[in-house]
């Protein structure tokens, strides 16, 4: 495992490629630099479609050249919204979401994701799954706001129904307490 905020990354990108198969439908909910958007384009394949969602412009700047340099920019959709509005563009049934959350790298720290649209967007997520499908989500806790919209994200993804949704929370005990926090989803059932 990698040291560093990477390995938060990682390890949710793992957790979303396991079962995971072409030809689906994906959602980057933060599309931030790009990273996050190339790989769901990856797992999707030439059939499958990804949505990705940001509301600053160099965000999504950044995400069109990368998928342009990789040449998959025809499989994305490039959604200049917040991601509480997932449902307005994206009818489901969905196989993969991922949330990398706070604010983007190299960028103004003022543009932070906040829970007041993250708790709608994951429970817009969450409607959209397909059974089988899952949610991977990167919370970082270290900055203002980050406490509060990782404690509202673990509050809904705990009060989930056990017989619907499974959850795992993976915390890395040897780093710093402000280190990223990885929260999985899993949707009952078999694609």
């Amino acid at each position: 495992m990698s040291r560093g905020l990477d390995s938060a990354v990682h390890l949710v990108q793992q957790f979303l490629s396991c079962t995971a198969q072409s030809g689906g439908t994906f959602v980057d909910a933060t599309a931030g630099r790009g990273n996050d958007t190339l790989f769901m384009a990856r797992l999707a394949g030439p059939d499958g479609r990804v949505f990705s969602f940001d509301i600053q412009e160099d965000a999504l700047q950044s995400t069109r050249l990368l998928l342009e340099d990789a040449g998959m920019a025809d499989r994305v959709t490039l959604v200049k919204d917040s991601h509480e509005h997932m449902e307005r563009y994206v009818s489901g049934p969905v196989d993969r979401v991922i949330f990398n959350l706070g604010y983007l790298p190299g960028g103004e720290h003022s543009f932070i994701t906040k829970a007041d649209s993250t708790v709608p967007a994951l429970q817009s997520a969450l409607g959209l799954l397909r059974p089988g499908g899952r949610i991977g989500l990167v919370l970082y806790t270290g900055h203002p706001g980050g406490r509060e919209e990782y404690e509202a994200v673990e509050k809904i993804s705990a009060g989930l129904d056990n017989a619907l949704f499974s959850v795992i929370k993976i915390v890395i005990l040897n780093r710093a307490a402000t280190a990223p926090v990885v929260i999985v989803i899993e949707k009952a059932g078999v694609k």
